[in-house]
């Protein structure tokens, strides 16, 4: 008996021990991305998402905000990937960037745009619907001064309506001040929507109706490829000039045409010291334009959740997104589409 008690001692304490140490396997923290609230940013990003997460096996999550919210954000770490970033447009991430906390991985977008758009018929009527031309000559942003009548606003008729970014969109002050630097802010209203699908659905709703309007927008999107648009020249683009615009506290904006619009992954310095795999593969990102648009498109007119639509893009363009990551990663995340 008392060997008995010895030997179940003895085993009471081995697995006492054993217990102890046993290492503790946490689970891996999730990768935040930006919730971005324009269409093309919602798409890129589930896209990187699904990759990552069946790619590589990694945990993610998306957290709000607005754009200089969100860059704050990432030069802070507290989230670490920005899907589509507009790099070098904004002082926050000019900042970040200058002091390392912050990199722009690829060129994951060319052909990208931005600007001052009125629809086609506006210029040159549309016949066919009835519509003469209200602004015949409108070429240039410096044009608008005479034409406040032809976009007047309904809750202030004396001016016209600039359908500007929603708030906290780096655009959004961007074209604040281009109001002022072409002598437009006692003339037309800057009107600010309150999310990027606001802001289309008022566009796609003047458009239907055949009712003029002048709004900001870029590409890509659905938009750009759905209806016949023109961009309003502007001056060439002076780098001080863009400065006095994205700078919302000077008094003295100057005229230019907005910077060459690069579209790249944000991601935060100590995220890509973490994850050089995922750095390798977030700077191979290549999505051509049209077959992006026709997505855009898609996800729009079937009013797709943009997990739903990333998921589609994938299965349809494998031929562009295998060129991004090793062929082990590649048919992992095949196998689950």
């Amino acid at each position: 008996m008392k060997g008995i008690r010895a030997l179940l001692a003895s085993s009471l304490l081995s697995l006492a021990a054993l217990s102890t140490v046993q290492p503790v396997v946490a689970a891996p923290q999730p990768i935040h991305f930006a919730d971005l609230n324009w269409e093309s940013g919602s798409l890129i990003t589930e896209i990187l998402r699904i990759m990552v997460e069946q790619g590589y096996g990694l945990p993610t999550d998306t957290l709000p905000g607005t754009t200089i919210t969100l860059e704050t954000a990432l030069a802070n770490n507290d989230i670490q990937v920005i899907g589509e970033e507009w790099a070098g447009r904004s002082p926050v991430w000019v900042k970040a960037e200058a002091e390392g906390k912050v990199q722009a991985l690829g060129d994951t977008v060319k052909g990208a745009t931005e600007g001052w758009w009125v629809p086609e018929y506006v210029i040159k009527g549309d016949p066919a619907k009835g519509i003469k031309p209200l602004a015949p000559e409108l070429r240039s942003v410096t044009d608008l001064a005479r034409y406040k009548d032809v976009f007047k606003d309904p809750e202030s008729p004396d001016k016209g309506r600039f359908l500007n970014s929603p708030i906290g969109w780096t655009s959004e002050i961007v074209n604040q001040q281009k109001l002022k630097a072409y002598g437009l802010q006692d003339s037309y209203v800057n009107f600010r929507s309150g999310s990027g699908a606001a802001l289309d659905a008022e566009i796609s709703s003047a458009i239907r109706r055949g009712k003029p309007i002048l709004f900001y927008y870029w590409s890509p999107t659905p938009l750009l490829g759905r209806f016949k648009l023109v961009q309003l020249q502007e001056p060439p683009f002076d780098a001080e000039a863009w400065k006095t615009l994205t700078d919302a506290a000077n008094p003295n904006p100057r005229p230019t045409r907005s910077l060459a619009s690069r579209l790249s992954i944000g991601v935060s310095t100590p995220f890509q010291k973490q994850y050089p795999q995922l750095a390798q593969f977030f700077a191979k990102v290549d999505l051509p334009i049209e077959p992006l648009n026709r997505a855009l498109a898609q996800m729009s007119e079937n009013h797709s959740a943009p997990r739903d639509a990333a998921r589609a893009f994938l299965k349809q363009h494998p031929d562009v997104w295998r060129a991004w990551v090793p062929r082990d990663v590649a048919d992992r995340i095949a196998a689950t589409l």
